[in-house]
């Protein structure tokens, strides 16, 4: 890439949490901005949707037609595009809406189809367009996507985390709330990367990094049974952010079939 390559972010159905994560720090901007000319950025004021840029920072999921015009139009408009965040890579919490009965929920919250406009399955950036690099998080942090972007201007491919969270946890020394019984924790199934933010603060894993390389969610469901979890329990654990994702879908699919 150049000297000073451009650069867009763009939002699509989610909460901001990852766009914050990239004023806040505000160092965190400042070096984005030194990096790359920022192009088009709403959150900061910045507003050029038309613009090509080479790099396209895509936050949230795809619902309806309209979004989904729009992304198209992101994608031939970059160069690199890449999703930040759990609503970008693998649908997030909003992709739940497509294990119910749309219908029913949009009535018991709205009432009839007067005071609704029907939303439309949600879903990843990569089930509609070419994605070049995931980041995954909820929220990715700044120190991520600027490592990432990094990489990328020194013609390098960013380095995907293999390790389980549970090999962080090690490192800082964390009692593990899984063998302990204390907390029925998804570590063994989900990515490093957060820093074993949860269990450093006495909570379990959700698995917001989103799924390891290496995942094995049969042993980890017999696991969390042992804490009286009933397999449609786990199952909804597993769908949590990621319900997206193959084996995310898989494990609790597996459970769902067990219990009918």
């Amino acid at each position: 890439m150049g000297a000073r390559p451009t650069l867009g972010v763009y939002r699509f159905s989610s909460c901001d949490g990852c766009q914050l994560a990239l004023l806040d720090p505000l160092e965190t901007l400042q070096e984005l901005a030194q990096q790359l000319e920022i192009l088009h950025f709403p959150a900061v004021g910045l507003l050029a949707p038309e613009r090509a840029v080479d790099i396209a920072l895509v936050d949230g999921s795809v619902g309806g037609e309209e979004d989904l015009e729009r992304l198209l139009r992101v994608r031939e408009r970059s160069r690199l595009l890449i999703t930040i965040g759990a609503c970008a890579t693998s649908g997030g919490l909003q992709a739940l809406r497509g294990l119910a009965d749309e219908g029913l929920w949009l009535r018991e919250l709205y009432g009839g189809p007067d005071h609704w406009v029907d939303p439309g399955s949600a879903s990843p950036i990569s089930a509609r367009v070419r994605v070049d690099l995931e980041l995954w998080g909820c929220p990715v942090t700044g120190r991520q996507v600027l490592a990432a972007l990094r990489d990328l201007r020194l013609g390098a491919q960013p380095r995907a985390e293999p390790e389980a969270l549970c090999m962080e946890c090690q490192r800082r020394q964390q009692v593990c709330r899984l063998v302990t019984g204390a907390a029925p924790c998804l570590g063994p199934v989900t990515r490093a990367g957060c820093g074993a933010l949860c269990p450093s603060f006495g909570r379990a894993c959700y698995g917001c990094t989103g799924p390891s390389e290496v995942t094995n969610h049969r042993a980890l469901a017999l696991r969390l049974a042992g804490f009286g979890l009933v397999p449609a329990e786990i199952a909804r654990r597993f769908l949590f952010i990621h319900s997206s994702n193959p084996a995310c879908r898989r494990g609790a699919e597996e459970l769902q079939g067990r219990e009918s």
